[in-house]
């Protein structure tokens, strides 16, 4: 799916619960924020992720939550020193 053009009707047969009018809504966030890009044929509008773009968000991700962690880690261990010092 991830390499194919995919008409909205298609992505949201992938979620069932998940009205069609909301699949729009999201693709167009999508398409906003350069995700997903969007190819009109004739009266259709096809959508492909940009696998490029999806690339560089899940490495600013993985950053954000690897620094996260980390943070979480020093802090945890910060107050068990003190925890032990008394």
């Amino acid at each position: 799916m991830w390499g194919r053009e995919l008409p909205a009707t298609d992505i949201a047969d992938h979620f069932g619960e998940v009205t069609r009018s909301a699949i729009s809504q999201h693709l167009g966030v999508l398409k906003a924020a350069g995700l997903v890009i969007e190819r009109r044929d004739g009266t259709r509008r096809l959508y492909r992720a940009d696998r490029a773009q999806m690339k560089k968000l899940r490495k600013s991700l993985d950053d954000y939550w690897t620094t996260g962690l980390e943070r979480l880690r020093d802090v945890a261990e910060a107050a068990q020193r003190e925890k032990e010092k008394r």
